[in-house]
């Protein structure tokens, strides 16, 4: 259970970080496990997460290779802001990614 409320935990703050970043609102509350569209929905969250991060990272590097070229609009700092986003939203759907593994294998051992 306590596993349960640590993936819903990173879901949110992986929410509320993709909507901090985009500048838009955070979504609704995530779908209970009853919702019958609740596997739908978690494969939509998961697909948009990943491209999320995607675009993060190439924000990062299209940033870092402005600077190294000396382009005066892009400082430092915007550079380390960038990259440590992309480096978050990484660890966090890394994080989720092996959450969904230990319990996919947990499944998988149950008898049946």
């Amino acid at each position: 259970m306590s596993d349960n409320m640590a993936i819903q935990q990173v879901l949110a703050q992986m929410r509320s970080l993709q909507a901090q970043a985009g500048g838009a609102t955070p979504p609704a509350a995530a779908p209970t496990a009853a919702d019958p569209t609740a596997a739908g929905n978690f494969a939509e969250l998961l697909k948009q997460s990943v491209a999320r991060v995607n675009e993060l990272q190439q924000e990062s590097d299209t940033l870092r290779t402005a600077l190294e070229l000396g382009d005066p609009n892009v400082s430092l700092p915007q550079v380390m802001i960038a990259s440590e986003k992309a480096s978050v939203a990484f660890q966090a759907t890394l994080q989720v990614r092996n959450k969904l593994v230990e319990a996919y294998k947990e499944i998988m051992n149950m008898p049946v």
